[in-house]
């Protein structure tokens, strides 16, 4: 039997597919850091669960009976602010993008992604920071992006060619430290370039940064 850290981070898994369930519990055995709390089958079970179990992370099915993720991740997100969400998704569509990533929840993984990569997802939401799969990334832009050339400036100046840089890399889904590896930067100048992207386009994390240079066309 693994041995749990007193650490460790608690999850609650919300899928209506059985098999879905059973590959993100394995999944979660395979990492000492991670304990399984319990399972809901659809997005009213796993708001009731949430409530009760007061998880450190929610993975969110999107597409649910009763209750789907969207709107299970609002409503886990006004009961227990403190409740992290992981949302699933295997949806490309426009509309389910955008509301995705409206509804609150801290980070965004395409299904069937490799076990480590979901694991990072989990602990970078645990943090209270955004996570965005490069997978969904690419996503967005394909179904959001049209077809047309970068603004210039970042849009009329506003933003710098560096800031571009980094805001690029984030809609790409890399982390600050992996940002700072890239273009040979500080972690504590990419936190201040990240800082400044924000408030240029008026968004309150990475996640709505990263929908609004998509829509804007700024990558």
């Amino acid at each position: 039997m693994t041995t749990r850290s007193p650490a460790s981070l608690k999850l609650l898994i919300v899928d209506d597919d059985p098999m879905m369930r059973l590959g993100l519990t394995a999944a979660i055995a395979s990492q000492p850091d991670l304990l399984l709390l319990g399972e809901a089958v659809d997005g009213q079970q796993g708001l009731e669960q949430a409530t009760a179990l007061q998880p450190d992370v929610v993975l969110m099915d999107v597409g649910m009976p009763v209750m789907d993720g969207i709107a299970a991740t609002q409503a886990i997100k006004a009961a227990a602010p403190t409740v992290r969400v992981v949302m699933l998704t295997s949806h490309t569509d426009e509309t389910e993008i955008i509301a995705a990533f409206s509804s609150g929840a801290d980070a965004y993984c395409i299904k069937g992604t490799d076990v480590d990569a979901l694991a990072n997802a989990i602990r970078v939401a645990a943090t209270g920071a955004a996570y965005l799969d490069p997978q969904i990334a690419q996503k967005v832009m394909q179904n959001l992006a049209p077809a047309r050339p970068k603004a210039a400036g970042g849009g009329d100046g506003l933003l710098s060619d560096r800031e571009l840089e980094v805001l690029e890399l984030i809609v790409e889904g890399f982390s600050n430290t992996e940002i700072g590896q890239k273009l040979y930067l500080s972690p504590n100048t990419v936190k201040t370039y990240v800082k400044g992207i924000m408030n240029k386009l008026v968004v309150s994390d990475r996640v709505q940064a990263a929908v609004v240079a998509v829509r804007r066309g700024l990558v």
